[in-house]
């Protein structure tokens, strides 16, 4: 549709149809690389997410520049179709985590040639060193298969003594009850039929242990509900808008910018949005970083240092080479301090989710909300790609590109202040969820 619709209601519907499929690949993707990895190292691995998603966004215009200026409009097409069946060739070669198990080594029973296909080492209770290896011969002889069977004895001569079972094996539950039955003085206590109130203990407290996590309070709340209730998720989804809209805010403004003051064509204008990408390389050091100490202070000096790196792109204001060199330092610096902030955010998601799980087990169900959280994660970050672009262009048409880069630049500061209050936590809490402390949830 995009490539060969000619109406404007065409191009509408095709922009809408590859908005709904990347949302919903990457939202799945995101939450089968946790599945897939754990918790434990969850920050280290969106690293490598990180890096992909900004050489994706910010290489993509250079890629289209390149080819457009190389082979024309068709040939950017080309590329994307290629590209296309590459991803569906992985995906139908991809195996889940869940199927791979089944062969798994280290977690299949050990084989033993025989009859049965699998043979499972017995628990402990039945091995030939507990009780009882077999049933006693003498205990369990009936009195006609005693006078029958043949006088039992050691070496000595001596009848061994027969082991005495437990009192569990010997009068069952079952056993006791029969004989109260016969026993006409005995009173038996039936059992309670089962209460409104106990049908609902998955959502009481558990007095049995003080120290036990506390229990789903609301059973009938949806996970989307109970995430958007959290302060902590909030604010990490709003931190991940602004990061998105400082990211691609240069879209709609870059190119223009770099053709008025140094007159580069296509090419160049796809080229300027390298400095962007290449700090993004050093998102997987971030994110060992944010599993170790947490992502509070990570996220906070990024935005805080994003904030004069955005301001001093106002002396961008004519040609020359100098100019270009100083564009280009500005951006690398940029980049960098955006990439501190993406990389924990990402992995934020998990934390929360893990930190509720511990707290409250059960409150997502079996799978989990991984997929639903970060699904609110990427309509963030959509929604700071298109908050970023209508920003800048909208300013720069207003009142100029040196305001746009001082709007910007209070924009990062601002952020840093819920990220730094509410990131792994409240900041005012004595007792704060560390990322290492985290322990892989079932």
């Amino acid at each position: 549709m995009l490539c060969f619709g000619s109406h404007i209601a065409v191009l509408v519907a095709g922009r809408v149809l590859q908005g709904a499929s990347a949302a919903i690949v990457w939202t799945v993707g995101l939450a089968l690389l946790v599945d897939t990895v754990g918790q434990k190292e969850v920050g280290q691995v969106m690293g490598y997410v990180s890096i992909s998603m900004s050489v994706a966004i910010l290489v993509a215009p250079l890629l289209g520049g390149v080819v457009y200026h190389r082979a024309g409009y068709y040939g950017v097409y080309y590329m994307a179709f290629a590209l296309i069946v590459l991803d569906i060739i992985l995906r139908m070669t991809m195996i889940e985590k869940k199927f791979a198990r089944k062969w798994d080594k280290e977690e299949d029973p050990i084989s033993v040639p025989g009859p049965s296909k699998t043979n499972i080492a017995p628990p402990p209770s039945q091995r030939r060193d507990s009780w009882p290896p077999h049933p006693d011969p003498v205990l369990h002889m009936t009195l006609s298969e005693k006078k029958l069977a043949p006088e039992l004895t050691t070496k000595d001569g001596q009848r061994p003594e027969p082991r005495t079972p437990p009192e569990e094996l010997v009068n069952p539950p079952e056993t006791k009850r029969i004989s109260q039955l016969s026993n006409p003085d005995t009173t038996i206590e039936e059992p309670k039929p089962a209460s409104h109130t106990d049908s609902l203990s998955c959502c009481q407290p558990q007095p049995e242990s003080p120290s036990a996590a506390a229990p789903v309070k609301d059973c009938k709340r949806a996970p989307v509900v109970i995430l958007l209730s959290s302060r902590r998720l909030l604010s990490a989804l709003y931190c991940a808008l602004v990061q998105s809209a400082l990211m691609t805010a240069w879209d709609a403004v870059l190119p223009l910018r770099v053709s008025k003051l140094f007159g580069w064509q296509s090419l160049g204008a796809g080229l300027i949005f390298l400095p962007l990408v290449l700090p993004s390389f050093i998102a997987p050091l971030v994110g060992a970083f944010s599993d170790k100490y947490g992502a509070r202070l990570p996220t906070t000096v990024g935005f805080l240092l994003s904030m004069p790196f955005l301001v001093l792109l106002r002396i961008v204001d004519h040609g020359g080479k100098e100019q270009i060199v100083i564009l280009c330092v500005l951006l690398t610096l940029l980049g960098s301090a955006l990439t501190i902030v993406m990389t924990p955010l990402l992995a934020e998601i998990t934390y929360i989710l893990n930190a509720k799980e511990r707290h409250h087990p059960g409150l997502f169900g079996e799978k989990g909300a991984y997929a639903q959280a970060y699904g609110l994660f990427n309509c963030a970050f959509a929604g700071g790609m298109l908050v970023g672009p209508l920003w800048a262009g909208f300013v720069v048409e207003k009142s100029g590109w040196g305001i746009m880069c001082l709007t910007l630049g209070v924009l990062a500061v601002v952020s840093s202040v819920p990220a730094f209050l509410l990131t792994n936590g409240w900041i005012g809490r004595r007792t704060r969820e560390k990322p290492h402390d985290i322990q892989q949830t079932v």
